[in-house]
């Protein structure tokens, strides 16, 4: 497997809020939802993403942006519209002063906005939470992720505009598969345009002895990987593989390999109640001790207090 599908494994979306939101000028919306990551993609019209701290950028029909939380940011029809409703932590929607909107704007299933018959479509997807094991993706990326139509996946955008509007048995796991499909399509075709710019362990992805590498251990970090190992896997002297892997992907290869295991082992804590023993195995470390002992100096709390934290 490669990085990007590695790390694509997560966010995942499990209960995803789903929204189209129909609207008329004037309008504007602050995102105050604190959400970790938010697709947008517009339908119809046209509209403003403005980040908290950076430059608005401009929607047409078909594009779509990547938003990363928990910093709010405004969508209005103008960059210069001053915030009518607010959008809370849970999906509230409420005015200025606090009075809850959501039932005097809807618009029917999984639809809501100021008009029934709108200037501006967009359909909406949020994530309530990331595990750990996409923290270096989403490290990777700027605030706004913006993907021009031109190379937007319309088909997804399609399927999942149509979805949103059915109430049928399993829909919500539908719309989740859906929104993961749509956002991997987003960022893979991000990450494709700005390969120059990429991480250093997206471009080495390309590389044709550190490539298979990173495969190695993003599929296998229960081996006991070591630096000659991993060379020998690749052809190279513990030496060059050191020094390459060290100059393109910013890390040795050890510290990557670490930094893996451990955000595996906080996916597994977070979404499973498996015993520290098991986890432990699964990802490399030799007991739940040692395992422990690693977690504890990254994230700098125990496995246990991590989990009910998660919880």
């Amino acid at each position: 497997m490669d990085a990007l599908s590695s790390l694509l494994n997560g966010p995942r979306a499990r209960g995803a809020f789903l929204l189209r939101s129909m609207m008329s000028g004037p309008w504007s919306m602050r995102i105050e939802d604190e959400a970790p990551l938010t697709v947008v993609v517009l339908l119809t019209g046209s509209a403003f993403l403005t980040p908290e701290r950076g430059e608005p950028a401009r929607l047409e029909p078909g594009d779509a942006v990547v938003a990363l939380g928990p910093d709010p940011y405004l969508v209005a029809d103008r960059p210069d519209r001053s915030p009518q409703v607010k959008i809370l932590p849970g999906q509230r929607c409420v005015t200025l002063e606090g009075e809850d909107l959501a039932d005097q704007l809807s618009q029917g299933i999984r639809s809501w906005g100021n008009s029934a018959d709108p200037e501006t479509i967009m359909i909406t997807g949020t994530y309530t939470s990331a595990g750990e094991v996409s923290r270096r993706l989403l490290d990777a990326l700027p605030q706004l992720v913006v993907l021009p139509r031109t190379q937007t996946p319309s088909p997804i955008v399609d399927v999942l505009s149509a979805e949103m509007i059915k109430e049928r048995p399993g829909q919500e796991v539908v719309l989740d598969r859906l929104l993961d499909l749509l956002l991997i399509d987003i960022l893979r075709s991000w990450f494709t345009a700005q390969h120059d710019h990429a991480p250093g362990w997206y471009r080495a992805t390309d590389d044709p002895q550190l490539g298979p590498v990173l495969g190695l251990i993003h599929d296998h970090p229960a081996e006991p990987w070591t630096v000659p190992g991993l060379a020998a896997a690749a052809g190279m002297s513990r030496a060059a593989l050191a020094r390459r892997f060290t100059a393109l992907v910013g890390e040795s290869p050890m510290s990557y390999l670490s930094g893996w295991r451990l955000a595996l082992a906080a996916d597994l804590l977070q979404e499973s109640d498996r015993t520290l023993e098991s986890i432990a195995r699964e990802v490399g470390y030799g007991s739940a001790f040692a395992l422990s002992t690693a977690f504890k100096r990254h994230h700098g709390l125990s496995p246990r207090d991590y989990r009910t934290q998660a919880a």
